[in-house]
C-alpha cells in the first residue's frame, strides 16, 4: 500500500527536475544569443527572445542594441518600424 505514494513522489520529483533542466537549457541558449551572438539575426535566438516574458525580452533587446545598434537593423521583436 505504501508503494503508490512513493511512486507519486518519485514521479513528481522527476517532473520537477525535467522542468528545471528545460528552463536552464532554454535560458542558457537565450542568454548566449543576447550576450554573445556574432549575428543578431539568429533564427533560434530571435524565436527564444520573442517567447520570453516582457521584462526579459526587453533586457535581451537592450543587450542586443548595445552591441549592434550602429551596425545593423534590429532583429524581429526588438525594433519599431525598423529602428532600435
Amino acid at each position: 500500500m505504501e508503494e503508490a505514494p512513493r511512486r507519486k513522489k518519485s514521479l513528481g520529483r522527476a517532473l520537477i527536475a525535467a522542468l528545471v533542466a528545460i528552463v536552464i537549457v532554454i535560458g542558457g541558449r537565450w542568454y548566449a544569443y543576447v550576450a554573445y551572438a556574432d549575428d543578431p539575426f539568429d533564427e533560434v535566438g530571435i524565436g527564444l527572445n520573442t517567447m520570453m516574458p516582457g521584462p526579459i525580452r526587453d533586457k535581451g533587446c537592450e543587450m542586443l542594441k548595445a552591441r549592434f545598434e550602429h551596425k545593423t537593423l534590429p532583429p524581429a521583436g526588438c525594433g519599431v518600424n525598423g529602428n532600435w
